[in-house]
């Protein structure tokens, strides 16, 4: 599942990026991957990870909620259940 948000572009800057990205790891745990910056500059990744799927899609669903708080925009969402996150 992946989660692709922008600030709107203001003058004479360009528009920053968050992403959230789901994965499963090889021993059935799941790593939520947040990366942000802006697509001028370098990036920023972090690694969250969480026994159980579920445990995963609600650390995604608050991050994206505190980005959107933030004033960022969800552009794209993909993947599975991606209609009810």
């Amino acid at each position: 599942m992946r989660i692709y948000m922008q600030t709107p572009p203001a003058s004479g800057t360009l528009p920053r990026y968050y992403q959230l990205l789901l994965q499963e790891d090889l021993l059935g745990g799941w790593t939520l991957i947040k990366e942000s910056g802006r697509a001028d500059a370098g990036r920023r990744i972090k690694r969250e990870h969480y026994p159980t799927r579920e445990d995963a899609e609600r650390a995604l669903s608050k991050a994206r909620d505190a980005q959107v708080m933030r004033g960022y925009r969800v552009v794209f969402v993909e993947g599975e259940r991606a209609q009810g996150v």
